[in-house]
């Protein structure tokens, strides 16, 4: 009996071992967060990147970068285009948080749209990030993160190389010749861009008579580029030689195709802001076939990247910036493949 109960006993006191190594008292391992695929939950990582014209250049080289960001973590990436469309955008938006994904980056078609977005997301416990476009509120006031470029400083670099270009070839004091900037007036990101550039031009060139400085407004797209530009050309056939920039790459091609078709494009130079389009210009046609003379350019792949590692880290539950822009280059026939290598194929 007494060898039964001396059994007993050790079998009890090593059961309460083994129960006080299972009370929590040693905190469990974090989790693994984007370098398990798993969100802080434990789910699967799927991210979805919704972006208001994913048939463009743009949107669809950062949609790539965002997805191989994404991938690289072991996550899923699911790239949605809204085709420029309000509705289409929100329902979008209530399909991800439908589909309970992890997070969400985005460029917003309607800005004015920005608290419903966030409010909805918050609610739904998605972080979002905004890119190019920023999630904000009518005074400003960012909602969201956000990832792009510094929109004025890139207007104030095409603005410098305006200037140059026009003293350089004798363009100031000619009467025939006009400056067009091609804005964007209802897009916040793409308003500084327009300011930098007619700043810095300004600055440089204080006597060009502003009478010849003309503005036209379009949504972004090469068509309303084009046709922005070509009634600009219309309504003064006083001007020959146009020196035209504009608030993104499909608007200042837009302003080339409006060149040729006029007969003004030979005499003329567009500067790019992106230069994702220029460098097709220059790979098929050389720097003398086309009026497109520069751009500035800056990556969408850091762009796509950079928002997707920002919403990696809100996933994982630790602080961001709520600015991050990436920075910019003026380029040309001469020097964009150096400069934008890969980018420039």
């Amino acid at each position: 009996m007494k060898k039964l109960l001396s059994v007993m006993l050790t079998a009890v006191m090593t059961i309460g071992i083994l129960a006080s190594c299972s009370t929590g008292d040693t905190p469990a391992a974090p989790p693994s967060g984007n370098a398990g695929a798993q969100n802080n939950a434990g789910e699967k990582l799927v991210v979805y990147g919704i972006y208001k014209a994913g048939d463009q250049t743009w949107f669809i080289d950062e949609g790539e970068a965002a997805k191989n960001a994404v991938e690289a973590a072991g996550g899923e990436f699911i790239f949605v285009d809204a085709a420029m469309d309000p509705e289409q955008y929100l329902n979008a938006i209530d399909n991800a948080i439908a589909n309970n994904a992890s997070g969400i980056v985005t460029c917003i078609p309607d800005q004015t749209m920005s608290k419903t977005v966030v409010d909805k997301c918050k609610e739904a416990g998605i972080p979002i990030v905004a890119a190019d476009d920023a999630l904000q509120d009518e005074s400003g006031e960012l909602l969201a993160p956000w990832v792009g470029i510094d929109g004025y400083v890139i207007g104030e670099k095409n603005g410098e190389w305006v200037a140059n270009y026009m003293k350089d070839n004798d363009m100031l004091d000619d009467p025939e010749v006009g400056l067009l900037l091609i804005t964007m007036d209802t897009v916040s990101s793409c308003v500084p861009r327009t300011e930098g550039q007619y700043d810095k031009f300004t600055e440089l060139c204080p006597d060009f008579d502003k009478n010849r400085i003309f503005k036209a407004d379009y949504d972004g797209t090469t068509d309303k580029g084009n046709t922005a530009t070509a009634a600009i050309l219309t309504a003064h056939p006083e001007i020959k030689k146009w020196v035209i920039t504009g608030a993104n790459e499909e608007g200042t091609i837009g302003a080339v195709r409006a060149l040729e078709s006029a007969g003004l494009d030979a005499d003329s130079c567009v500067v790019g802001l992106g230069a994702y389009l220029a460098k097709d210009e220059w790979n098929n046609k050389g720097a003398d076939g086309t009026a497109m003379k520069a751009a500035t350019y800056f990556s969408s792949l850091l762009v796509g990247t950079d928002s997707v590692n920002i919403l990696l880290d809100l996933i994982d539950g630790k602080e961001v910036t709520m600015k991050t822009a990436v920075d910019a280059d003026v380029v040309t026939p001469e020097t964009y493949k150096e400069i934008m290598g890969k980018d420039a194929d």
